[in-house]
């Protein structure tokens, strides 16, 4: 068991070390769509990444997870087969919001520094090709 303050201090150890080995630098929160964003989780648990969808309008919040449905296929074929859409992903007690991604099948921890050898490819592999798919799409997502 870590202390709290010895928690984040892997944790910020793990991020910069995925930055120095990242070959560019990610969209993530820099979507120019304001509830959807690129994101990483990496956690004592397990990784992914994926699309989340958390708009304040729940109509606003439909709008962008029926239109990234509609490029469900597409996003299997030219991404990652692996992908899970759940529309109520729970990311704390009472918050839900739609989440598309891709989950890492091996059990892995961010406290591991072994696992991190596993996550830092699958995070740069699968995020670049969400990106290439995030942008040629964009235009549609957005409108």
């Amino acid at each position: 068991m870590f202390s709290k303050s010895e928690s984040k201090k892997i944790r910020e150890e793990f991020w910069t070390q995925f930055g120095k080995q990242s070959p560019k630098k990610w969209m993530l929160y820099n979507t120019k769509i304001k509830a959807i964003d690129l994101k990483f989780n990496f956690d004592t648990k397990r990784a992914n990444l994926g699309i989340q969808i958390d708009a304040i309008d729940s109509n606003k919040q439909k709008i962008y997870w029926d239109k990234l449905i509609s490029l469900k296929q597409l996003l299997l074929d030219e991404v990652s087969p692996d992908f899970i859409f759940d529309v109520n992903y729970e990311v704390m007690p009472g918050k839900y919001i739609g989440y598309i991604y891709i989950p890492l099948e091996e059990k892995v921890s961010i406290h591991n520094k072994n696992s991190w050898e596993i996550v830092i490819p699958f995070f740069n592999k699968n995020m670049l090709a969400l990106e290439h798919f995030f942008i040629e799409y964009y235009e549609f997502i957005k409108a």
